[in-house]
């Protein structure tokens, strides 16, 4: 499950312990999570990591398919989570210790800034080996956060990014040490905690206007 924990002025979200698949409930402790961050006042930043094999192993399709007919639904609140972090008036910070696939990937992506583990675990949108498209919505979010470069390779060739080839290729911003990666993290995270407020929140929400209203399309998710 998830926790959100508070050091001076950062909130920490771990995502738990296990593959951190997308299941309902664990989106709506996300929400959660990011509406107590949301309402905090003062300096803060946020940093959300995780313990085990996994960051995010993304969509919970075990889940989704015994729900086929809440799949437009389930994409939406999907995609409400991007655009939520992506917009989220205090800065964001992931600190990727394990496999980050998927969704999990996106999810990273909708961050500020990441930090990666940079001898094991592996970064990768595996959408065309598992014949899964894109929804519109992710393949915006993907294509703003990466250059065309990278963002072209990482859908189409579905390529496992290793911690120091995320950083060569700009998907995370620092690969280190496994016992580093959530302290390099709150170390991002407090250096920036004054930003937090409506000015920060305006900026993103200008910056990434067209992923936030693609990501907010509730018309046609799925595209």
């Amino acid at each position: 499950m998830l926790s959100l924990d508070r050091q001076d002025n950062v909130f920490i979200l771990d995502l738990g312990d296990g593959e951190n698949r997308f299941h309902p409930d664990w989106i709506a402790a996300f929400g959660a999570a990011l509406d107590e961050v949301e309402k905090a006042e003062g300096p803060r930043a946020l940093v959300t990591a995780a313990t085990g094999k996994f960051y995010s192993n993304g969509l919970d399709l075990e889940w989704l398919f015994a729900h086929a007919d809440q799949h437009q639904d389930y994409v939406v609140s999907v995609h409400e989570l991007f655009a939520r972090l992506l917009s989220l008036p205090v800065i964001t910070v992931a600190a990727l210790q394990g496999h980050t696939f998927a969704a999990g990937a996106m999810l990273s992506l909708a961050h500020d800034f990441r930090v990666m583990r940079a001898d094991r675990g592996y970064w990768c949108l595996p959408e065309a080996d598992i014949n899964i498209p894109f929804t519109p919505g992710m393949a915006a979010l993907i294509q703003a956060r990466l250059t065309p470069r990278t963002a072209h390779e990482a859908m189409v060739t579905a390529r496992r990014y290793g911690g120091t080839d995320a950083a060569a290729d700009g998907i995370v911003d620092r690969a280190t040490g496994e016992d580093a990666v959530r302290s390099t993290a709150i170390e991002i995270a407090r250096s920036q905690v004054n930003k937090a407020g409506d000015t920060l929140g305006t900026i993103k929400a200008r910056m990434y206007g067209p992923v936030l209203a693609t990501l907010r399309d509730t018309a046609d998710p799925l595209g």
